[in-house]
């Protein structure tokens, strides 16, 4: 029987920083926590020979199916019960919305324990993105995000993670997102070339060592993992300076996108309260130090706000700062503000979008402006979980 964990009663007080979750009970355990010698590892402990666990990890990480009845591959005797206990059901989908004529499709999960979390499924052309959650809730207090506003309640597993982008790759296999064929085929062809961003709830950084499990989960080959590119996977982060330089070190060549959403400390002491901690230059500093060691450009993050943080002369000085660390290694994504029910915060003025992104050319960044989707469901990272 689980206990369901409660979301925080109030918000935390402005400018407070949560990095430690909340205690809760044990995770499931699930397949996709481990790597493949400690999935081998554990069906033994279990009484089972080491090579079922490659058996179920090809299902599971191939075939995308879960239902034990389809894995005939398995001794039919025990089959359900094996299945059932390396392959627990993680999330429930309680609601789901759609929009772009069903190209965008958002959903809000219930996790075994009550938390709630998000994700979001999004087809382009020639691709898919994944916006995921790492947290159910986040820590950091950015005043202008919903999820910031509601607090932390826990971390996600590494499998919680993982089964985010499973469960998508199932619904586009399924044909279930418009603008793609239906059909079977490899998991390369149903994920269709696509793109994972940790942009959803939470503060990946903040969960480093399951995020950074959950992402060998996606890049590692199958059977072991999904055997996605690294490339094609966005870690985002408002600047937790040690765990960037941890990142640049883990040898995984994921794009880094950093969110700075303003380029003076005193108006990013407020906006991103991490400011408060490491500034301006010690965050664009290691973004730099990240495209050295990878070698991977650097996105920077700019929630451009309505007569906040959309001044000419902030996208200077955001020129500026980036040019002072050299060319080549950064591109700017101003993104129009998502603004959430009751916020102060909106969203800049089209002409003021426009100037702030010629001022930043005119330096010589590359600058392209988010394509933002969904505001008609609850598109705010955070806004449709609120709700249930």
């Amino acid at each position: 029987m689980t206990t369901e964990l409660p979301i925080p009663s109030t918000r935390p007080a402005p400018g407070t920083l949560t990095f430690s979750a909340p205690r809760r009970g044990k995770a499931l355990q699930h397949l996709a926590d481990l790597d493949m010698a400690g999935r081998r590892a554990w069906l033994t402990e279990l009484g089972h020979k080491p090579f079922r666990a490659d058996q179920i990890s090809r299902h599971y990480f191939e075939r995308l199916i879960t239902d034990p009845e389809q894995m005939t591959d398995l001794p039919k005797e025990g089959r359900e019960e094996l299945v059932t206990g390396v392959l627990p059901q993680l999330f429930t989908p309680v609601r789901t919305l759609s929009t772009d004529d069903g190209a965008t499709v958002k959903q809000v999960h219930r996790l075994h324990d009550g938390a709630m979390v998000e994700s979001v499924l999004m087809r382009y052309p020639g691709r898919v993105t994944m916006c995921i959650s790492s947290q159910a809730g986040c820590g950091m207090n950015c005043p202008f995000c919903a999820t910031g506003q509601a607090g932390l309640t826990r971390n996600l597993s590494t499998a919680e993670i993982v089964e985010q982008v499973v469960a998508a790759a199932r619904y586009l296999r399924h044909g279930d997102l418009a603008g793609g064929d239906a059909g079977a085929g490899s998991t390369e062809e149903a994920l269709r070339v696509s793109n994972v961003v940790f942009m959803g709830m939470g503060e990946a950084l903040a969960n480093y060592r399951k995020a950074v499990d959950a992402i060998r989960r996606l890049v590692d080959p199958s059977p072991e993992g999904l055997g996605m590119s690294a490339r094609g996977i966005t870690m985002s982060t408002v600047g937790l300076v040690p765990a960037i330089d941890k990142l640049g070190r883990e040898g995984i060549p994921v794009t880094l996108a950093l969110s700075l959403h303003a380029p003076d400390d005193e108006l990013r002491d407020e906006l991103v309260p991490i400011n408060t901690r490491w500034k301006v230059d010690e965050a664009l500093d290691a973004a730099y130090r990240y495209y050295e060691t990878t070698g991977r450009r650097v996105s920077i993050e700019y929630a451009l706000i309505k007569d906040i943080n959309d001044h000419a002369w902030r996208a200077d000085l955001l020129g500026e700062k980036l040019n002072a660390r050299g060319r080549g290694w950064v591109h700017v994504n101003p993104i129009p503000l998502n603004p959430t029910p009751g916020s102060k915060w909106t969203a800049s003025r089209p002409g003021v979008e426009q100037q702030f992104v010629e001022r930043l050319r005119a330096h010589g960044i590359p600058t392209t402006v988010r394509d933002t989707r969904g505001s008609e469901i609850d598109g705010a990272c955070g806004q449709l979980a609120a709700t249930v």
